[in-house]
């Protein structure tokens, strides 16, 4: 899982929706897992993000990013695409 990028999602999240833009601008791929009516995956959400509810929770590569404000705030602060540069470089 080191080089993959994951997203926790609801379809209609406007939150969501603004994360993907920005992974897909810069210029990467993600998995995408729809948690609305998805226990299982809800719950695999929450044990893997310490406990957080709320979508998206993303994670690249082994670092929990949180949720779509903090991957904004990571690429204001210029720090977003050393976290990707693993990830773009297995692809």
């Amino acid at each position: 899982m080191t080089n993959t990028i994951i997203l926790y999602s609801k379809d209609y999240c406007p939150y969501c929706k603004r994360a993907k833009a920005l992974l897909t601008a810069k210029g990467v791929t993600y998995t995408d897992f729809d948690i609305v009516d998805n226990p299982a995956l809800t719950a695999e959400m929450i044990a893997r993000s310490g406990g957080r509810r709320t979508v998206p929770q993303i994670f690249i590569g082994d670092t929990h990013v949180g949720g779509a404000s903090d991957l904004f705030d990571l690429e204001d602060a210029g720090k977003l695409d050393a976290l990707l540069a693993p990830v773009l470089a297995a692809a």
